[in-house]
């Protein structure tokens, strides 16, 4: 496990929710699900769809901060990071989300040294907003707001952590996925290998079959494994 990069998604796979959606919901105009039903049939990407989105967020920062300290994350994440750490590996939380809230609800939860990639909010005036993209790249396929493909080393084997459609674009490039949700049905129709989880809490478990070669080690040891192991890991 040691030579192994983790890019780990923030929400709806650390959170049970999708902050981004529960803050629109809670305070935007309702206007905003029809720019994100544009993000999602790839009209546009996350990077336009989050900054007009954002416009329509009336929220005091008082507000805001209240709504953070509201979210729950997995129970089993901190211990999760500790395992990984302690077994060498690298881990970063790479997110299409906002940096002050990932920082703030995992503090929180006792997980406060983590790198953390994702976007910024900026307050215009008391009670609005923007978002501005220091992570973003002119040459991401995705249009993205945070292109998760430049947190991914040339020098590890990346193992993508997620559950949505942020995560999909480096899902493709990386060496094996942990996925759920809408990401895992993605890895399924493309053939990406990943394993499907529900909770950190199966993860020490999977890691631990995770060989230590290259991809095509990865087939041979899938090839290998009981019945049992092959209903978890696909398309390797």
């Amino acid at each position: 496990m040691i030579d192994w990069h983790i890019v780990c998604d923030f929400d709806g796979t650390i959170t049970r929710t999708d902050v981004i959606d529960s803050i629109l919901q809670r305070f935007a105009d309702p206007s905003w699900e029809a720019i994100e039903d544009e993000w999602l049939s790839g009209a546009i990407g996350s990077r336009e769809c989050l900054s007009r989105q954002l416009s329509l967020v009336k929220a005091t920062p008082n507000e805001l901060l209240g709504f953070f300290d509201s979210v729950e994350i997995d129970a089993d994440f901190p211990d999760f990071v500790d395992h990984v750490v302690g077994l060498g590996a690298s881990i970063e939380v790479v997110s299409d989300g906002i940096e002050q809230g990932i920082a703030r609800i995992l503090a929180r939860n006792y997980v406060s040294l983590l790198p953390i990639l994702a976007n910024r909010l900026r307050q215009v005036d008391h009670n609005s907003w923007r978002i501005d993209f220091p992570y973003s790249s002119d040459a991401c396929r995705a249009a993205s707001g945070n292109c998760k493909c430049k947190s991914t080393p040339s020098s590890k084997r990346v193992l993508v952590i997620g559950d949505g459609q942020s995560d999909m674009c480096v899902a493709s490039t990386a060496d094996f996925v942990f996925a759920k949700d809408r990401l895992a049905e993605h890895c399924e129709r493309n053939g990406i290998a990943y394993a499907r989880f529900d909770s950190f809490a199966e993860l020490p478990a999977l890691l631990a079959k995770l060989p230590s070669g290259s991809a095509a080690n990865a087939a041979a040891f899938v090839l290998e494994t009981s019945s049992e192991t092959q209903e978890l890991f696909h398309h390797v």
